[in-house]
């Protein structure tokens, strides 16, 4: 693909800008005083010129607005907008580290995704980038902020972890065993995920979706059909969308599910965490009679979904009571009430300047969900909002949330015809080149994919897990928490490593 103007959108409520770097902080600050959200940003080599695009999403009514600014190639620059949103300056790092682009004005122009073995200078998402230089032994080490004072002193943790966890480094700044300062930091697992993507042709790329963090693989292999289906203006119709619905909110309950349990587990109640895993197990074996794949993979693809057979009632009320028992045997239990209750608040005007999505978000208050926001089919969701923003408002949100999505299954399975394979063919005439959005409410929270089609190849896939957004609110949750309850407040967060390092 050459430079120019970008691929025409297609879709209702979605506008694409071209504008000077110059006019980038203006228009963004317009588009964040609508009350829409900047949900991601991507950086984009067109052969001789880059092209960055900023997009942002309003609801009620559903709003997409992208804004495109074209770079210059020898010297990538773009106005900061770390001082609109907090989302922006990240997003602006990231984009640093992989693309070359300068954030001119930037508050804290710090690497965020590139480690200090990584050769200066080389940006492996640039067309020209090659095979990586050689990695060097040790570089500049990451220049951690250093809390001083009487009593002071840090804890390093990570990045290996014992037991089967995912790569990341936690260090504490502490006195006694209160949390005066955490920073978390990441990147470890960086496996370039969006660049595997180029170049495969568009029915090849669930696949890969379906694996940027595997348990959400149904929420982010819809995400991505969704987004091609925009690009090529791809209307799938109402039974493909209810059939799509009834998987994730499974994925939903056999995450939630697991979850509860965990959080008891790191509570002290390995008995109530066993009773979990039973539960966690059934939906798994319920998710291979239903899609052939314990991990709800294979089912959604670009134009159509393929189910074997429809959940069985009966089993997902048992794993509904299954459920409630867990909450009810933990919060009976009144030390892991009183360790859940008052810790690692997070709360509502923090979570929203962070912009922060999902179960973290509902936990405090704040009502975002895309199945609301962007709904994907005509099924009525009423988020399950808890206004504490403790471990205790995030075990509660996942809870009924269980409950919730059992009922939302239990309907869309009555709506379902008897043909559970249904496929759509792709319109004939689809334009050259093309983009689109998908977005999907995981188990998480928002997942939002943007795709680039160059006639029957993907040019470009921008992937936005939410823990992308969420991972930036555990420090500010755990300040003035004791470092004992770090694992309580790190699962009750429930964030993907893999969804984050791409």
């Amino acid at each position: 693909m050459t430079s120019g103007p970008p691929p025409e959108p297609a879709g209702a409520g979605r506008s694409a800008r071209v504008l000077p770097a110059s006019e980038l902080v203006a228009s963004a600050r317009e588009l964040l005083g609508r009350g829409q959200r900047l949900a991601l940003v991507a950086c984009h080599d067109d052969g001789d010129s880059l092209r960055a695009v900023y997009l942002f999403l309003g609801s009620r009514p559903e709003r997409r607005d992208e804004l495109h600014v074209l770079l210059d190639p020898a010297r990538p620059e773009v106005p900061t907008t770390a001082g609109l949103c907090f989302p922006g300056g990240r997003f602006e790092r990231e984009m640093h580290d992989l693309f070359g682009v300068v954030p001119v004005g930037h508050p804290l122009p710090r690497r965020l995704v590139r480690h200090s073995s990584w050769p200066a200078g080389w940006y492996p998402m640039r067309r020209g980038a090659g095979d990586p230089p050689p990695f060097a032994a040790r570089s500049d080490p990451y220049p951690f902020l250093e809390v001083e004072g009487t009593g002071v002193y840090e804890i390093p943790v990570g990045p290996i972890h014992a037991g089967i966890i995912e790569p990341g480094h936690f260090r504490f700044s502490v006195v006694g065993e209160t949390i005066l300062k955490l920073k978390a930091r990441l990147w470890f697992l960086h496996r370039g995920m969006e660049r595997c993507f180029e170049g495969r042709r568009v029915a090849d790329g669930v696949v890969l979706a379906e694996r940027i963090s595997g348990d959400t693989s149904a929420a982010h292999g819809l995400a991505y059909a969704r987004a091609v289906e925009d690009a090529l203006g791809w209307d799938v119709g109402p039974d493909v969308r209810r059939l799509r619905a009834l998987v994730l909110e499974l994925e939903r309950i056999t995450n939630h599910v697991a979850d509860l349990g965990a959080l008891a587990n790191d509570a002290g109640l390995s008995v109530v965490n066993g009773h979990a895993l039973a539960l966690r197990e059934r939906m798994l074996r319920m998710a291979e009679r239903v899609t052939g794949h314990r991990l709800w993979r294979g089912a959604i693809h670009p134009g159509g979904v393929r189910l074997a057979s429809l959940p069985d009632p009966r089993e997902l009320a048992e794993v509904a009571r299954g459920a409630d028992e867990v909450a009810r045997n933990a919060l009976g239990n009144t030390t892991v009430r009183d360790r859940f209750e008052g810790t690692a608040v997070l709360r509502a005007d923090d979570a929203s300047a962070l912009g922060c999505l999902g179960v973290v978000a509902r936990a405090s208050g704040i009502r975002v969900d895309a199945r609301a926001d962007h709904p994907a089919c005509d099924l009525a969701v009423d988020p399950v909002v808890r206004d504490g923003g403790d471990v205790l408002a995030r075990f509660l949100v996942r809870r009924d949330e269980v409950a919730a999505s059992v009922g939302l299954v239990a309907v869309l399975s009555s709506e379902a015809g008897a043909r559970l394979s249904l496929a759509h063919p792709a319109p004939r005439e689809a334009r050259p080149t093309s983009s689109g959005i998908g977005i999907v409410e995981g188990s998480r929270g928002t997942i939002v994919h943007r795709v680039e089609i160059d006639g029957e190849l993907l040019a470009r896939v921008k992937v936005v897990d939410p823990s992308w957004f969420n991972w930036p609110a555990l420090p500010v949750a755990l300040a003035d928490t004791i470092v004992p309850d770090f694992p309580l407040a790190n699962k009750s967060f429930g964030l993907s490593y893999a969804g984050n390092d791409l």
